[in-house]
């Protein structure tokens, strides 16, 4: 297999065998789905070989590892990036252009994975692919939504709105892996006691329980063989958990969970099913962490020296209650001890200074929906108020309580139970700490950092853009491609004529292309010198009313 992309012709060999042994049947003979299913399952399997050796390396040299809890990854098609990333995407080319296949058809194919919405999810995704590149070892941990958020047409000069069936062709890059599911229990009652020692004790009767079964995806790094993963779950019938008579709505429970990727909550049935996703994906994904965890080492009391957990915006931050529930629960930890361990793994990004914004949960749909975990809060909330009662600074109380108003305040719990809180930009942190969450930064000075948002520039200059990527390389060289700080050696070059003049060539030879696709696609003729205002993003209802505005 590891040859397979060694030269252009040892490429069309192992192609054409894939092809065969995979659908059944000659490659002439073959569809063009089935190409591009059996061509993305070659490259998954080379890079296989990295992926299972990265997974060797972190054991064998007890390397901590990064796991990223995000609600959305917006991964985008992945097809030229892994070619580009792994260095094998000329010999692809050219070996599919002599079997007659033009490889942006077979780009066109993959469907942009449906694992988000916009920034929140790009920055998950841009993270993995630095992580990678830098030979870190990462992990992402996400839910495998069935259906992305909506797939937008235009009609009539209307938009419409239909399911985006992104799995429609299946997923070229994951893997199952039934033998990691984990069970996810819900609601019911709970049955609680403290014994002689004063450890508690408690006899759970969930009235829902799921199978959390993973489907892993290998995240490739720039030139390097570090192969990182992204974990997605899925929800799977737990049969010991349902009886024939009520398989029907039991199976509509299960469906809802992984459907979509923003359910709607504008019903209380809509908001406890987000807040059911939350968990559910945390729940598997603490459970993963642990049992990864506990292969290397002999117990959990290093966990923090050796994993550390970071939670994109307020969606997983039940991974403190639920973390905190395991150690002590099923590992006889004390809470003190446990909540050490808690506080220096978990660290949480803030996405907003809204607060209308700051994820709310109603505390008697905590409650019902997990018990255990809502008593974990509690007495989260009645330790912090003590320790603020003993500093003298209990009259903070009321502005950071994590219980008020008959709701939990998610990103307050996300403060306490973290050791680190950043922002996205340097102004969005000072309002934060100014601001917002003043009166957090006045009890933990030192928890408070800016992290600004980046974007790889690798998928959004280099492989989006070959002409200008040709440009700079003519101009300064290659060092930019591991490291966008290299550009900075383009500004001798700023005022150069000459390059200013094929700056404008390769800026006029994109519109043109721009142009051909508008006719093609929409039947409308653009003049390539005119201005060019665009937006590439779907039109949301708050964004179609802000163009109304307009």
């Amino acid at each position: 297999m590891q040859d397979c992309f060694s030269s252009k012709d040892r490429f069309i060999e192992c192609y054409k065998e894939r092809v065969a042994s995979q659908f059944g049947h000659d490659f002439e003979d073959s569809y063009p789905v089935e190409r591009y299913q059996a061509l993305g399952s070659l490259i998954r399997d080379y890079a296989g070989h990295n992926w299972k050796e990265t997974k060797k390396a972190v054991r064998r040299s007890q390397t901590k590892q990064l796991y990223y809890f995000s609600m959305e990854f917006l991964m985008g098609r992945l097809m030229t990036n892994n070619l580009r990333n792994l260095g094998i995407y000329d010999v692809v080319q050219e070996g599919l252009a002599d079997l007659g296949i033009d490889i942006n058809e077979m780009e066109s194919l993959e469907a942009d994975a449906g694992l988000g919405n916009g920034g929140l999810g790009r920055l998950a995704a841009c993270f993995l692919d630095s992580l990678a590149s830098l030979d870190l070892a990462g992990n992402g941990n996400c839910i495998r939504y069935r259906y992305g958020l909506f797939r937008q047409k235009i009609e009539n000069r209307e938009q419409v709105e239909v399911p985006d069936c992104w799995l429609r062709n299946g997923n070229i890059w994951e893997v199952w892996k039934p033998n990691h599911e984990v069970k996810v229990r819900f609601g019911g009652n709970m049955h609680a006691w403290m014994d002689h020692e004063g450890r508690f004790h408690s006899d759970y009767h969930p009235e829902f329980v799921v199978r959390a079964v993973p489907y892993d995806e290998p995240i490739i790094g720039y030139h390097t063989q570090t192969t990182n993963t992204l974990r997605l779950w899925d929800a799977e019938v737990d049969e010991d958990s349902v009886s024939a008579g009520r398989l029907n709505e039991y199976l509509r429970l299960v469906t809802q969970l992984t459907a979509n990727v923003y359910p709607d909550d504008s019903t209380i049935e809509g908001k406890e099913l987000r807040l059911k996703q939350e968990y559910f994906f945390v729940c598997a994904g603490v459970d993963q962490i642990i049992r990864s965890h506990l292969q290397t080492y002999p117990s959990l009391d290093n966990l923090h020296e050796k994993a550390a957990i970071q939670l994109n915006d307020t969606h997983p931050v039940l991974v403190i209650p639920e973390l905190m529930r395991v150690l002590m629960d099923d590992y006889n930890y004390g809470w003190d001890q446990a909540w050490y361990i808690v506080t220096h793994t978990v660290a949480y990004t803030n996405h907003t200074v809204m607060a209308e914004a700051l994820e709310k949960w109603p505390q008697d749909m905590v409650s019902r929906l997990f018990p255990r975990l809502y008593l974990i809060i509690e007495e989260i909330e009645r330790r912090f108020k003590y320790e603020l009662d003993h500093q003298g600074k209990g009259h903070l109380f009321p502005q950071v309580s994590i219980l008020g108003q008959g709701q939990v305040h998610m990103a307050h719990l996300a403060i306490v139970g973290s050791h680190s809180v950043n922002g996205v930009a340097k102004i969005h942190t000072q309002i934060l700490v100014n601001d917002v969450m003043a009166s957090f930064a006045s009890i933990y000075p030192d928890r408070f950092n800016n992290k600004t948002n980046g974007i790889t520039h690798r998928r959004w200059l280099m492989y989006c853009n070959p002409q200008l990527t040709q440009l700079i390389d003519d101009t300064i060289g290659t060092d930019w491609h591991h490291n966008p700080g290299g550009l900075e050696a383009l500004m001798p070059h700023v005022d150069d004529p000459a390059l200013q003049d094929r700056f404008l060539a390769v800026k006029r030879e994109r519109k043109v292309i721009l142009a051909d696709y508008i006719r093609s696609t929409l039947g409308i003729e653009v003049d390539p010198d005119s201005i060019f205002d665009c937006q590439s993003k779907r039109l949301h209802a708050y964004k179609r009313q802000l163009l109304n505005i307009f």
